[in-house]
């Protein structure tokens, strides 16, 4: 069996990063990848310094290759089971152990079923205004929903348009919300959205259910997160009050030896702050690594 000091399992920035930490600590890490990273559908990634515009494949390609050059191993599989003490069993049956593990496997965006809306998903029908707002602005810009956290999308981008139109559907806004609409110069439309209409492969607008055309260039959505966390789960780890894997700033879980890092955890980071994590908890997972390694140098003196 493959023995490790450190298993990844997902081989986005959270957890490249955090493997050439620990690469360069001089351990022996394996980064396990299973090849579906949330930020697929989107051209380019925005707001990583010195890697604003870069297609997402090629930071990942750049983080692979080097790892290569530490010695590191990738892995392109799935671990399908996690056992305590740490041994992981991957989809093409083969195993391999390690003293700590981290993991970095995302989240599902769930998005609403509407026609048109899945087929543009990181195109332009878009969720994070700071990652492509700027892309969009001063375009007819559209927001989907009528929950406070539609709400406070459509507020918040008005930053980069002034033509922002909140399709609310069959939700009334209370009025306070309203109050913040108008003062933000908010359109509001009513009624159900029917699909969204798309010519030359480009968004054209949105079509209500009554036959009201609105012209817009890109929507905007606000998902529903849920976090690929079966194995933490079935670790045993703990969660939080909204049902995250529970864990501290360093990323350590419940479950000593058990760390997270990325979307898995903490579904407001974005490419550089999940990038940003992983080198944070492969410090901490060195540190805590140095400590075993002395507590059994100490032992074997005795």
């Amino acid at each position: 069996m493959n023995t490790y000091d450190v298993l990844i399992v997902g081989g986005g920035p959270a957890g490249l990063n955090a493997a050439l930490v620990l690469l360069r600590a001089r351990r022996r890490v394996a980064v396990v990848d299973a090849g579906h990273p949330r930020n697929a559908p989107a051209a380019n990634m925005h707001g990583f310094l010195s890697r604003d515009g870069m297609p997402p494949a090629e930071l990942l390609a750049a983080g692979r290759t080097e790892l290569s050059r530490y010695g590191g191993t990738v892995i392109d599989g799935t671990v399908v089971d996690l056992a305590p003490g740490f041994v992981a069993t991957l989809g093409d049956g083969s195993t391999l152990a390690a003293r700590r593990v981290l993991v970095t496997t995302g989240l599902r965006d769930s998005i609403p079923d509407i026609p048109g809306v899945s087929s543009r998903w990181g195109r332009d029908v878009l969720h994070c205004p700071y990652c492509h707002g700027y892309e969009v602005r001063d375009q007819p810009l559209g927001v989907l929903g009528g929950d406070p956290a539609a709400i406070a999308h459509a507020v918040l981008l008005r930053q980069w348009s002034d033509d922002v139109v909140l399709f609310v559907g069959d939700e009334e806004p209370e009025s306070e919300h309203l109050e913040t609409l108008r003062a933000r110069d908010v359109a509001i439309r009513r009624g159900r959205v029917r699909q969204l209409v798309v010519e030359e492969d480009t968004l054209r607008g949105v079509e209500l259910e009554n036959g009201d055309f609105v012209a817009r260039t890109a929507l905007f959505v606000r998902p529903t997160f849920t976090p690929h966390d079966t194995l933490l789960h079935a670790l045993g780890c703990a969660t939080d009050d909204q049902g995250w894997t529970a864990h501290d700033d360093l990323g350590a879980t419940s479950v000593p030896g058990v760390y997270v890092a990325g979307n898995v955890a903490d579904p407001r980071a974005q490419v550089i702050t999940s990038a940003g994590q992983g080198s944070a908890v492969g410090i901490a997972m060195n540190a805590a690594l140095v400590t075993e390694d002395v507590e059994t140098a100490l032992q074997q003196r005795l």
